[in-house]
């Protein structure tokens, strides 16, 4: 029988992964088949993907890319590596989809924003104590860093303009608005529609406040503009972003960034 054990094809005579682990690597723990953890013994069979992997170690950078294209189920992985996904802003949208599009193993990130982080940040975007004072952009890298040390940062400290929007995210696959201002807003998703047609945009749209989960939603208004969020909750007085909401609109924006890679229509 031919299965791809930690990213390398081996022909084995073993019927269950338990059995394959004991041949293999009898030391470890960790045994992922075909995209699924198991804890239970499971029949393999021919083109069967299989992680195994010792918990406590980290994996050099070949295993760390067959444990995540193991984890993302076969063919999954391949594809979302070889991408570079733009994320313009990062505050409490940007800095979460920056570490979710990381732990998805995205390839490139090309991350934009002017800003330092300050105390009234930490309730709802992706930084810490320790990154008060620093840039949004050094403090992104940082974290992405440490979630997965292979992947590609490109940063950029500066204000996005409609002068430098297109040169700096032109060559993304996707790319994420994650502004405040509904000005900025419009002007990176009318500078990139016309400067670069075919580029997908995923912006975010209505997220503040603590109301319904599940009014937070993907939709697409035209050719290459999805919009994600409720559409008309807005930050004002009486009404502050807070870190639930604003985390599910970044994992809608994360999700569609997924989608598209992987080549499904979306309405």
């Amino acid at each position: 029988m031919k299965v791809t054990v930690n990213g390398i094809p081996r022909e084995t005579s073993s019927a269950t992964a338990f059995a394959l682990r004991a041949e293999m690597f009898p030391d470890r723990e960790v045994l992922v088949l075909n995209g699924f953890q198991i804890s239970e013994d499971a029949p393999l069979h021919d083109g069967d993907q299989v992680y195994i992997g010792k918990k406590g170690v980290f994996p050099d950078r070949e295993e760390l890319r067959s444990l995540m294209s193991a984890r993302h189920t076969p063919g999954v992985h391949d594809r979302v590596s070889r991408a570079t996904v733009g994320v313009a802003g990062l505050g409490g949208l940007g800095s979460n989809i920056a570490a979710m599009l990381a732990r998805l193993g995205v390839g490139r990130l090309v991350i934009a924003d002017f800003d330092v982080i300050e105390p009234t940040n930490l309730n709802r975007q992706n930084y810490y104590v320790e990154h008060i004072g620093r840039s949004k952009t050094e403090a992104t890298a940082d974290t992405v860093g440490r979630i997965n040390p292979f992947i590609e940062v490109v940063a950029h400290n500066l204000r996005i303009t409609p002068d430098n929007a297109a040169a700096i995210f032109g060559e993304c696959d996707v790319v994420c608005e994650a502004f405040d201002s509904p000005k900025e807003k419009a002007m990176i998703a009318n500078t990139l529609l016309e400067s670069r047609p075919g580029l997908p945009l995923v912006c975010g749209s209505g997220l503040a406040g603590f109301g319904d989960s599940n009014g937070i939603q993907t939709v697409k208004r035209m050719d290459n503009l999805y919009v994600c969020g409720d559409g008309f909750s807005a930050a004002q007085i009486g009404t502050g972003l807070m870190s639930p909401r604003v985390g599910i609109c970044a994992g809608h924006m994360a999700n569609a960034v997924l989608r598209l890679l992987m080549g499904e229509e979306m309405r």
